[in-house]
């Protein structure tokens, strides 16, 4: 550099990308061999070379720069609410779309199928996550439509199918179709049951006069809905109250955008939602002027409907998180092992190696867990599979969402200014950790969720988790003392000790699984820094001792 040179880029570590996002995850590989999908191998295998090219991983900032927009009106005056998105966002939906991130385990449900579909969307979710909201209601709609007789049969073929078509269009006119959900009302969040929304049973004559054989159990709702995710879907699941019922009457209805006779349905978006995060995705508020939806399940059950489709989308909080965590580690890691400081690469300082370390440990440990979950979803016969999914389920999605934002902090702070600015990935996936966290129940409800669970059915609780943990236990006395304590825990803790309880399930689990099926090198570190002390503090507590080398070697191989 002379005198007057003072543009001379040096010392910045190159942007992450042209990587397979499957190769260079020996975790991930492993996991998926080990909980019963490795059928799906190659597929993964090519979806994780095509997700991790330069051009891929930039369509995520273009959609998130340029998000949706609203347009009520026509240049004419008539109502049309429609929602135009930036073209990366549609090349987004239409990868995932095209991959059966929402369909493939309804469309082939062989053994292992909900884990290979977990594998995909942990993948996608290392892209982009707003995308992934409308895959995951419309991968979740799927067993209660399948139950809704004539409804079912009609819009089944469109939500199952692999094509993407974001066009606004009656049903019958689509390749495709994409369910959204509508819950949340301004006057209670979690509390549905204060939902003000109301349903009124259209007279037979009345349904059949307007929609023909279509019309047969038709309502109409009146009401408003403060959070209407993805409202360009083509129909959404939401609550209303059933006069049948009284007030406590909450019942589920299926409304689409368009009604059997090529309408629009009086769904008003009053204006779209302007986030921390999810920036990229479409979430809204609404009202219902006499809009028309169609009972799905019996009246007064709604929130039993609702609760099973919220396991599937519990589901993919975790593996969502799980995803974004590997993310943030890959992003933070490469520019470690690229950039330097004080005369060697960041990823060879001592208190660094530890940060990213322990940033590794947290992120194998979460995608582990998640793909174990999947795989009590691919098992729903099995009672210990069962009593374990319905434990871990709120659990998984109370630790792993909790632990989020801590490891996405630590990860940009890493990279330092670079981490900080929107030019780079780790701003956005900092904003995007909060919404599996918030979304389909915050932690205090998924931790007393946790101890209904245990209280409905103590005894197959306990039979599963001693089924999951004992091997393990019989492998290291640490853990096993662990196992003892949580079993403790398990049998006198109240609400107000509900998040710890969750925790400690969620540590154990990942314990075991690290502890049966990961090197020694990574169990070890896993243990004695979660196991044999309590989590707390920032990242980069490890002991001494830690083979950092190995942790990192096999955190990114590249």
């Amino acid at each position: 550099m002379n005198q007057f040179d003072t543009h001379d880029v040096f010392n910045q570590a190159p942007p992450f990308g042209d990587v397979n996002l499957l190769r260079c995850d020996p975790a991930l590989r492993e996991g998926l061999a080990r909980e019963g999908a490795a059928w799906a191998g190659d597929t993964l295998d090519a979806l994780g070379a095509r997700l991790g090219r330069f051009e891929v991983l930039d369509l995520a900032r273009l959609a998130n720069a340029n998000g949706p927009r609203l347009t009520a009106f026509d240049r004419s005056g008539h109502r049309v609410d429609e929602v135009e998105f930036h073209p990366a966002w549609h090349e987004l939906m239409g990868m995932m779309i095209g991959a059966g991130a929402h369909s493939a385990p309804w469309r082939d449900p062989r053994p292992g199928a909900q884990v290979a579909r977990a594998a995909a969307y942990l993948l996608f979710g290392q892209v982009e996550n707003g995308a992934q909201c409308p895959v995951t209601m419309t991968y979740a709609s799927v067993p209660a439509l399948c139950r809704a007789g004539r409804l079912g049969e009609r819009w089944l073929p469109k939500i199952l199918s692999n094509e993407y078509d974001p066009r606004s269009l009656p049903i019958e006119h689509k390749r495709g179709a994409l369910i959204g959900m509508g819950m949340t009302e301004k006057q209670g969040g979690t509390d549905v049951r204060a939902n003000t929304t109301r349903a009124r049973e259209l007279l037979p004559s009345e349904a059949r006069a307007r929609f023909g054989e279509e019309g047969e159990g038709a309502w109409a709702i009146v009401g408003h809905k403060w959070f209407f995710s993805a409202p360009q879907s083509d129909a959404h699941l939401i609550l209303a109250q059933t006069d049948e019922a009284g007030s406590g009457g909450l019942s589920c209805f299926f409304v689409p955008r368009y009604l059997p006779d090529g309408s629009r349905n009086a769904i008003r978006v009053q204006r779209l939602k302007d986030k921390l995060g999810n920036r990229s995705n479409a979430s809204s508020e609404v009202e219902f002027h006499d809009a028309v939806g169609w009972l799905v399940g019996e009246v007064g059950r709604g929130i039993p409907t609702i609760l099973e489709m919220g396991s599937h989308t519990r589901l993919d909080c975790v593996v969502g998180t799980a995803g974004i965590m590997r993310a943030a580690l890959c992003h933070a890691l490469h520019h470690a092992r690229g950039r330097a400081a004080f005369g060697k690469p960041l990823a060879q300082q001592p208190l660094m190696r530890n940060v990213l370390a322990d940033l590794a440990l947290e992120s194998e440990a979460a995608t582990a867990f998640a793909l174990r979950l999947a795989r009590c979803f691919d098992r729903p016969e099995d009672p210990i599979e069962a009593a374990l999914g319905r434990i871990l389920t709120p659990a998984g999605k109370y630790w792993l969402c909790k632990r989020g934002p801590g490891f996405g902090a630590e990860a940009m702070e890493v990279m330092g200014g670079n981490g900080y600015v929107e030019d780079g990935p780790l701003a956005r996936l900092y904003r995007e950790f909060p919404v599996n966290s918030i979304w389909e129940g915050s932690g205090n409800v998924m931790c007393l969720d946790v101890l209904r669970a245990l209280g409905k059915a103590p005894e197959a609780a306990r039979a599963a988790l001693e089924a999951e943990l004992a091997p393990a236990a019989a492998l290291d006395a640490r853990f096993a003392d662990y196992v003892r304590q949580l079993g403790r825990d398990m049998s006198d803790t109240g609400e107000e000790g509900a998040r710890r309880l969750a925790e400690r399930l969620v540590i154990a689990v990942q314990g075991a699984l690290l502890l049966r099926h990961a090197p020694p090198f990574v169990a070890e570190a896993f243990v004695a820094s979660r196991i044999a002390q309590d989590v707390g503090g920032a990242f980069g507590r490890l002991p001494p001792g830690t083979d950092f080398d190995a942790i990192l070697a096999r955190a990114l191989v590249v």
